[in-house]
Order: structure tokens, then sequence, then C-alpha cells
């Protein structure tokens, strides 16, 4: 387990620039996952995250009418909040570097890209769970050793 492809997200769910910030919401609270590739005819052409949508929809302290709320939601698009272009990752990039682009770019997530299709992604957490393994191993020579 040293490089992308071995610790990836190998399922990844994905959105267009065209769609609306509500079904953007729907899919991240229906997946449990902070952030979308942005997909154009089968290319990565964005990311998104729960926080671009958050701040696309203005602060929960502003009071409007529900209808304006829902109307916003289906109204702006993905496009208008999306991350044109992420850094991205092929499968074979060394866990480390992915671990130092991660921190260096202070993002949680990198799509993980091979012949301009997202055949991944790479969370912090995913990176957090790596570490475990290798403390927990760590660990285990250690008291063998003993």
């Amino acid at each position: 387990m040293n490089v992308a492809a071995d610790i990836m997200s190998g399922v990844v769910i994905t959105i267009t620039p065209d769609s609306s910030i509500g079904d953007a919401i729907a899919l991240m609270r229906e997946g449990g996952f902070r952030r979308l590739p942005v997909i154009e005819d089968g290319r990565l052409v964005g990311i998104v995250t729960d926080r671009d949508l958050r701040q696309a929809t203005n602060s929960p302290l502003v009071l409007r009418e529900r209808w304006y709320s829902d109307f916003l939601l289906e109204a702006i698009k993905v496009k208008s909040c999306m991350t044109a272009d992420p850094i991205t990752i092929a499968p074979d990039t060394p866990v480390l570097d992915a671990a130092r682009l991660l921190r260096q770019h202070k993002i949680g997530g990198l799509p993980v890209v091979q012949d301009g299709a997202v055949v991944g992604i790479i969370t912090t957490t995913d990176i957090l769970d790596y570490l475990i393994v290798l403390l927990e191993r760590e660990q285990g020579e250690e008291a063998a050793e003993s």
C-alpha cells in the first residue's frame, strides 16, 4: 500500500456543471461525503465541496421566505460555485505525495485521474486510515520484538 490506487475510494459519485446546487447537496447528504468531482463529456472540469455549496446558498442566519430558498437551490448551478481545474493525482502517485498535496493546498480531497477520467478520489480520511494501519503495524512489530 504505497500508491494512490491502494487507498483511494474507487466508487466516485460525480455531478455535471449544469446540475443544480440542490442536486449536489442531495447527493452529498445521501452518500455521506463532502465533495463531488464535476464531470463534463467524461472529463473532470471541477470539484464542488460542501463548503462551496454553503457559501453559494448564503448564511442560514439571513431570513428569507422558504420559496426563495428552494428557488435558489434549483436556480444556482454547480458551475457557478465549483473550483475549476482542481489539483489531481494519478493512480500511481505515492501516498506520501498525495498527503503532501492535501496539506500544502489545504484541501480535503484529490480526484485520481487516469487518461482524463476520474477513477477514484483520495481524502484526508483515506490518508488518516492509511496512517492508522501503518502505526498499528509499527506497534505490532515493536510488541513482537519485546
